[in-house]
């Protein structure tokens, strides 16, 4: 009798129980760490660096990295996080101390998870870095899902363009045309080739300021820009474990880096894709920026924008002031949300 094959939902959940348990695990064996307060020193500042499930590695304002535990009274801990620990006076199975508090957070970025809700992936960000590929084809479609993120966050993008040098004259043309819609509204973008150097001086230089973090879909190039900027580094291209000093990490592992040039770069595989079933029409609306004139303007309160009389947004389509590609990817995304909540809706049920 053959074994009968699970569905993708089934998957999910064993992979999930899976995990958790782990975690569990984890959080059991760090815990019977016991730091009493005579054994740590005194409070100082540092930030987060690197988080693994149940430690997080932190850098003191010499430079200095640590290992450390983390109170049981911290709901949430992420790779940019400032926080306030204390060193202990000796190493307790390869932990160097002891994270205490975190300060608040200027922004963050999350995404919806199936199992665990809306969760902290990074945190004190000021920019974030759209790469997309120009082949086999550029999607604006894509670029608009990760700015309503971005909006919605309240942190500026950068739309960053990889592989140039795989385009034709006709075919640069064309994208620059596409990219000129991101312009008029004032986002900044970028054509770059991490192969043959196109722009990389330029890139580096956007970082050389503040903490960026780079997202995009896989096979966009976005490691081999990374290690563009950060040649020492080498980061692989797909997913690989951590060691550490109390065994194996998983690759959900992020991690922040410090730029020759000055300024940071968060790289981390939770931060790549987001979905957005976690907002309503109202935030995906707001994620527009171009629209924002318009709202609030339409004849009726609870108009949905397709074919509703005194559309102020339809009208301004008409008019030139919103590009109808920009308004038919807007449909599209909310379309999207609605079949996404009804296969959760219909899965959980």
């Amino acid at each position: 009798m053959s074994k009968r094959k699970l569905t993708r939902n089934q998957q999910r959940r064993i992979q999930s129980n899976n995990t958790k348990t782990l975690r569990r695990h984890q959080r059991k064996t760090s815990h019977e760490i016991e730091w009493q307060d005579e054994m740590l020193g005194e409070s100082q500042a540092g930030i987060v660096v690197t988080r693994y499930s149940a430690h997080a590695d932190v850098e003191a304002e010499n430079g200095a990295v640590f290992r450390c535990n983390l109170r049981r009274t911290l709901s949430s801990l992420v790779v940019g996080d400032k926080v306030v620990w204390r060193k202990g006076t000796q190493q307790l199975q390869g932990i160097s101390g002891v994270i205490e508090a975190v300060h608040p957070r200027k922004n963050a970025i999350t995404r919806p998870d199936y199992y665990d809700g809306l969760k902290v992936i990074a945190a004190n960000i000021d920019r974030i870095i759209i790469v997309s590929a120009v082949l086999p084809a550029l999607s604006l479609n894509i670029i608009d899902r990760y700015l309503v993120i971005c909006e919605t966050a309240g942190i500026p993008a950068v739309i960053v363009l990889n592989k140039a040098d795989l385009l034709s004259d006709s075919q640069r043309r064309a994208v620059q045309e596409q990219l000129n819609i991101y312009r008029e509204i004032g986002y900044r973008t970028m054509m770059v080739s991490a192969k043959s150097g196109e722009n990389m001086q330029n890139l580096t230089a956007l970082f050389a300021s503040g903490t960026s973090v780079l997202v995009g879909q896989s096979g966009v190039g976005k490691s081999s820009l990374i290690n563009g900027i950060l040649p020492d580094i080498d980061i692989p291209t797909g997913a690989v474990s951590e060691i550490s000093g109390l065994g194996q990490h998983t690759t959900t592992t992020s991690r922040l880096y410090h730029l020759p040039q000055g300024g940071e770069l968060i790289d981390s595989p939770g931060i790549r894709e987001f979905g957005l079933w976690h907002l309503d029409r109202e935030q995906i609306t707001k994620g527009y920026r171009e629209f924002q004139y318009f709202l609030g303007t339409c004849k009726f309160r609870d108009c949905k924008h397709l074919d509703d009389p005194g559309c102020a947004l339809r009208e301004a389509v008409r008019q030139g002031k919103i590009h109808p590609l920009r308004f038919e990817n807007y449909h599209r995304l909310l379309a999207g949300l609605s079949e996404t909540k009804s296969q959760r809706h219909f899965s959980a049920s």
